[in-house]
């Protein structure tokens, strides 16, 4: 039998509280190694979270490219190609 969305949710703080009691238990030197991995643990995904978004906008802005070539080569006036790409004037003319 699946839990329900609000047991759920008890179990997740209980495990959360749980957490937190495990780490006030720690020696210094251990909450320090602790605190230090965690720090590591977050600049990584700071950094993927931002290789992400990079990556998707550089995929976006290859699509605009390639849409603005087939307009081209459809013969559509650059103003067009202009307005559904938002690529500049300069940029649709040296495609």
């Amino acid at each position: 039998m699946e839990e329900s969305p609000l047991i759920k949710m008890i179990n997740e703080k209980f495990k959360c509280i749980s957490h937190i009691t495990d780490i006030s238990a720690l020696s210094k030197e251990d909450r320090m190694k602790y605190d230090e991995s965690i720090k590591i643990y977050r600049d990584n995904l700071a950094v993927m979270s931002f290789a992400e978004a990079n990556g998707r906008e550089k995929g976006r802005a290859e699509e605009k490219i390639s849409i603005a070539r087939r307009m081209k080569a459809d013969g559509l006036p650059t103003e067009i190609i202009m307005k559904y790409t938002q690529l500049s004037k300069e940029d649709i003319e040296q495609l």
